[in-house]
């Protein structure tokens, strides 16, 4: 697999939209918003939820987030996925028959951006997993992929409002999606990785969101050891990484991060005083991914 083999399209005109409005000193100014657009996911013949989206993999969006409401099965054969942009509806059929009529009455928002959802028995399936311990994250890799990361043309930088996740293995990053909410962008990679039967006990996560509960239950149930995010932690996502085993490694910016989950996977080989502050460019767009966390 080839570094970057998907990355954001910022010249993507379904994607954004210019608005006119004033500045601070009532001057007129045109900026780019992003554009967001229902998306209603049916499995074979039910409805399952509408989602507000950016739609750029509505395909993948939709295999991720049945996956991660163990909707989907790792070993089911999907059949066919059909989207019509039209009437904004994404169609996945299953060889297996399935009904989640009593589950889909049972479901916690959560905090993610636009309410993400997570179902009772996601839990369950989260305490089952064991992460490979043998995976490693070295810190040079680290300061690699923010470089690369960060240095790449994206939504989040031309109009904010975004939130970014990328798929690694080492320090090169493989694929990276974008989407108003955060869950939306980890299910794409989800939804990826299956269809594309893509491994995940040698990849690390990297998010710009927050280090969320939902976040690390995510990543667990995806199989990625190793959990980066240029936002902060909240107490319960540090506890679930600590109990799942899973590498949980927050305010990574420049040459400094914090590790609050699975330090034993990290190797040390890397100085951070040979390592490069961010650019202005790069601090304009950590302070946009900041404003979106």
């Amino acid at each position: 697999m080839k570094e970057f083999e998907i990355r954001p399209d910022p010249d993507d005109p379904r994607l954004t939209e210019r608005v006119r409005g004033v500045d601070q000193e009532g001057r007129p100014v045109e900026t780019s918003v992003t554009v967001e657009r229902p998306l209603t996911l049916f499995l074979n013949g039910r409805e399952i939820v509408t989602m507000m989206t950016i739609a750029d993999h509505p395909d993948y969006l939709a295999l991720g987030y049945l996956l991660n409401q163990n909707m989907l099965r790792p070993d089911d054969r999907v059949t066919a996925i059909d989207y019509d942009d039209d009437i904004e509806t994404v169609v996945v059929r299953t060889e297996r028959v399935t009904d989640y009529e009593e589950k889909l009455k049972k479901k916690t928002l959560t905090s993610g951006c636009a309410q993400g959802t997570v179902f009772g028995d996601v839990m369950e399936s989260f305490e089952q997993v064991r992460l490979p311990k043998a995976a490693r994250l070295h810190t040079s890799w680290l300061y690699t992929l923010s470089r690369k990361i960060n240095q790449s043309p994206s939504l989040y930088l031309a109009a904010g409002a975004i939130h970014g996740c990328v798929l690694c293995r080492g320090d090169e990053p493989l694929v990276y999606m974008e989407d108003v909410g955060r869950h939306n962008a980890v299910d794409k990679i989800a939804g990826y990785m299956f269809r594309h039967g893509v491994p995940a006990g040698d990849k690390i996560f990297y998010t710009t969101g927050r280090l969320t509960s939902e976040m690390v239950i995510k990543t667990v149930h995806m199989g990625i050891p190793i959990l980066v995010s240029r936002s902060g932690f909240t107490a319960w996502g540090v506890e679930l990484a600590r109990q799942a085993g899973l590498t949980l490694i927050g305010r990574a910016k420049g040459k400094r991060f914090i590790a609050l989950a699975g330090e034993e996977r990290i190797v040390f080989d890397a100085d951070p005083a040979a390592v490069p502050e961010e650019g202005r460019h790069l601090k304009r767009k950590a302070s946009l991914a900041d404003d979106a966390a």
